[in-house]
C-alpha cells in the first residue's frame, strides 16, 4: 500500500536523490501522460448542506493543521431580494488531464498515475519550491510551513489502492460526492447516487 504524504514527509530529506532528480528532469521533455483510465470527481451542489464533513476527514486523513484544505467548501451567494440564489462549489484537486503544476516541478516530484489518472506528489523530492502552488490555478498544491513541504489532494491513493473511495467521498452523509471514470460521468452512464434521477451533469475535462 502507497504512504501517506506525512508519513513520506516525516523521513529526512536524501539530498543526493533530489540533486539526481533535477539533473534527470533538465534533461526531459514534458510528455503529458495518457492514463488508462481518467478518474473524476463528480459532486451535486444542488442537494449539498455543506456541513464540510468532507473537508474534515481530508484533514484528519493527511493529518493537515491549521491551513491547508486539500478539499475546500465554498458558499456562493447571490441575486437581490426576492430573487436571491445559494448554492456550495466543493473543490480539491482537479487531476487535470495536462496538469499545470507538473511540469514546472524542477526534481520531478509531481507525476500523473497511469492506471488512474491521479496526479501525485513524492514527498521525498519535493524541495518547497512552490512553483506548483503559483502555476495551479485551482490552488490545488498548498504550502504546509510545519514541514517545508508542498502538499495536495491525491485522491486517497492508498484508499484506491485498496479498492475503497477517498476519505471525503466516504464522509458525504448527503452522498452527493463521489468518483468514477470521468468519461463515464460526462456520458450519464455512471451510477452513482450524487447524481439524482433526471438530472445531467456539467461536466468539463480540465486541461490546465
Amino acid at each position: 500500500m502507497a504512504e501517506t504524504q506525512n508519513q513520506q514527509a516525516a523521513a529526512p530529506r536524501d539530498l543526493t536523490k533530489i540533486k539526481e532528480a533535477v539533473k534527470r528532469r533538465k534533461k526531459e521533455l514534458y510528455t503529458p501522460v495518457q492514463p488508462d483510465l481518467q478518474l473524476g470527481f463528480v459532486h451535486n451542489n444542488v442537494d449539498c448542506i455543506g456541513c464540510r464533513a468532507c473537508e474534515i476527514a481530508c484533514k484528519d486523513k493527511n493529518g493537515l493543521a491549521a491551513g491547508p484544505r486539500f478539499r475546500r467548501v465554498q458558499y456562493i451567494e447571490g441575486g437581490k431580494y426576492p430573487e436571491v440564489f445559494a448554492y456550495k462549489v466543493n473543490m480539491s484537486c482537479n487531476h487535470c488531464a495536462e496538469p499545470a503544476c507538473l511540469p514546472t516541478c524542477p526534481t520531478g516530484a509531481i507525476w500523473k498515475h497511469k492506471e488512474n489518472g491521479v496526479v501525485d506528489i513524492d514527498s521525498t523530492l519535493c524541495i518547497g519550491c512552490r512553483r506548483c502552488e503559483a502555476a495551479c490555478p485551482y490552488g490545488a498544491p498548498q504550502f504546509d510551513p510545519a514541514d517545508g513541504l508542498v502538499k495536495k489532494c491525491n485522491m486517497c491513493i492508498d484508499e484506491l489502492e485498496a479498492g475503497r473511495k477517498p476519505y471525503c467521498v466516504m464522509a458525504c452523509m448527503m452522498r452527493v460526492l463521489d468518483i468514477g471514470p470521468i468519461d463515464k460521468i460526462r456520458a450519464g452512464q455512471y451510477e452513482t447516487k450524487a447524481i439524482g434521477p433526471g438530472e445531467q451533469t456539467r461536466i468539463w475535462q480540465i486541461l490546465n
